[in-house]
């Protein structure tokens, strides 16, 4: 009984309240957006995305990601009770969240994925969630776009003042007031058919452009070394 009231609450309550307080926190921080066009022309070519990013940095990019909306676009996030929040959060912005991760429920998720964008234009991914280790791409994003035939798109997420938190990917909490960039990668195209050795190579590449990306945005902020 006591644990239906709870959930009654934060359904009814909590929630709305959480998000509209991130809601408005976050627009306290100024956004700048590069190379969104090789996103949007791609969509209006009827392509495919997968939008790839670390979970390190994904709570910055949450008031940016409502201009999403319209694509309704699908996102794995854990079974875990801070996944929950997540999920609901998620939907508000206007995400469809499907529950799983490489750790629970990880097959069952990538076929929820892969059914969705046979219908809808896109997905988001947080390439290294939600255990780690940290920046390290695991092998279901290549694998999500080998069989969807969508385009991986990196997603750099950069601010200029931040707290980490001692997370296992130390996370980042963009400070009142702070700058964030969101800077879109070209879109990296997976051939349906790849051997092992490719599919690992390929995973590496990516793997690659997102430290490097990140890396360099980091340092151009005045950051001391990579986040």
């Amino acid at each position: 009984m006591i644990k239906l009231k709870v959930n009654a609450f934060m359904r009814i309550i909590g929630i709305p309240l959480i998000y509209n307080l991130i809601r408005f926190y976050l627009s306290l921080i100024k956004i700048r957006v590069v190379n969104e066009d090789a996103l949007l022309t791609h969509l209006k070519s009827s392509g495919k995305v997968l939008a790839a990013i670390w979970h390190q940095r994904f709570f910055g990019a949450l008031g940016y990601a409502k201009k999403f909306s319209y694509l309704s676009p699908s996102v794995i996030i854990s079974q875990s009770r801070d996944g929950e929040l997540i999920a609901q959060v998620a939907m508000r912005i206007g995400f469809r969240p499907v529950r799983g991760s490489s750790s629970q429920g990880g097959k069952k998720a990538l076929l929820a994925i892969l059914k969705d964008l046979t219908l809808n234009p896109a997905a988001l991914h947080a390439v290294d969630g939600p255990q780690g280790p940290k920046g390290v791409v695991k092998p279901g994003l290549i694998r999500m776009a080998q069989l969807s035939q969508a385009a991986i798109f990196p997603v750099y997420i950069s601010v200029n003042r931040a707290w980490i938190m001692r997370s296992w990917d130390r996370f980042l909490i963009p400070k009142p007031f702070s700058r964030i960039l969101i800077r879109w990668g070209n879109p990296i195209f997976v051939p349906e058919n790849m051997d092992s050795e490719t599919f690992e190579a390929m995973r590496l590449d990516i793997e690659g452009k997102m430290i490097q990306g990140h890396a360099q945005d980091d340092l151009n902020w005045g950051w001391e070394k990579p986040l």
